[in-house]
C-alpha cells in the first residue's frame, strides 16, 4: 500500500522518463502517507484519446466526482 495508477492519453516515455515519473508520484506518496518505498507500486496505463470518456471518465471519474480529491476541470 498505495498502488498509484496514472492513465494518460498515449506519448513516447523512454523508460528513464517513466522511471523519473514513478519515482517522483513515489516521493509524493511517501511523504503524505509515510510509507516506505517498498511498500509503493506504480502503474502507467496509456489509453487512447477516444476511449477516454468510455474507459475513464465514464467508469472510474463520474462515479467518483462526489470523493475525488481533485476533480478534473472539464467535462463530459
Amino acid at each position: 500500500m498505495p498502488h498509484i495508477t496514472v492513465k494518460y492519453f498515449p506519448r513516447e516515455l523512454t523508460d528513464e522518463q517513466k522511471q523519473a515519473l514513478a519515482e517522483d508520484l513515489s516521493d509524493v506518496v511517501k511523504k503524505h502517507f509515510s510509507s516506505k518505498d517498498a511498500s509503493l507500486s506504480v502503474a502507467l496505463v496509456p489509453v487512447e484519446q477516444d476511449r477516454w470518456k468510455e474507459d475513464v471518465y465514464d467508469t472510474e471519474i463520474k462515479p467518483a466526482l462526489d470523493t475525488l480529491a481533485k476533480k478534473p476541470g472539464y467535462s463530459m
